[in-house]
């Protein structure tokens, strides 16, 4: 499959990164080289939080659920730093209730519920129900998932007859 840097010019970060990305998708069946092209782009970029997302994914679609929720802790403390945001839960809920359509703070909660599903895929499930319960108190709209899965977490097992 061939893929070209160039068709994902909404993507903002350098031509390098893009072909290491694109590197990455195109050696897909062979972990090891894709994830090194993928942790080439990580080292490069710093903390860019594009290339934060398309780690995550990589990680999570491999998979790699330690890395993947490695990688979202990063992308949740780069947007904290970014958006100075208090650590405390219930000082940090209204900002993010009030500005929940900005697509920063939507990639926070994002990454927030995808934290939390990946807790589930490590069995941290008390941690992850947290997350979800969390979320689920800022999203009516459902755009996050974290309903779905906190439904599935809490869900009493089916009883076989």
């Amino acid at each position: 499959m061939q893929l070209d840097a160039n068709k994902f010019s909404w993507f903002q970060v350098p031509e390098d990164i893009k072909n290491l990305l694109v590197l990455a998708a195109q050696n897909w069946e062979n972990t090891s080289e894709s994830e090194n092209y993928i942790q080439q782009a990580l080292t490069q970029t710093g903390e860019n939080t594009d290339v934060l997302v398309a780690a995550y994914r990589f990680f999570y679609y491999k998979n790699n659920y330690s890395l993947a929720l490695q990688t979202t802790i990063k992308l949740l403390d780069k947007i904290k730093e970014l958006e100075k945001f208090p650590d405390d839960w219930e000082q940090l809920k209204p900002i993010l209730v009030s500005r929940k359509e900005e697509p920063q703070i939507r990639l926070y909660l994002n990454a927030y519920a995808a934290s939390g599903l990946v807790l589930a895929k490590l069995g941290e499930i008390e941690e992850a129900k947290e997350i979800s319960t969390k979320v689920k108190e800022i999203d009516e709209k459902h755009d996050f998932g974290a309903g779905i899965l906190l439904d599935i977490l809490t869900r009493p097992a089916e009883e076989d007859d």
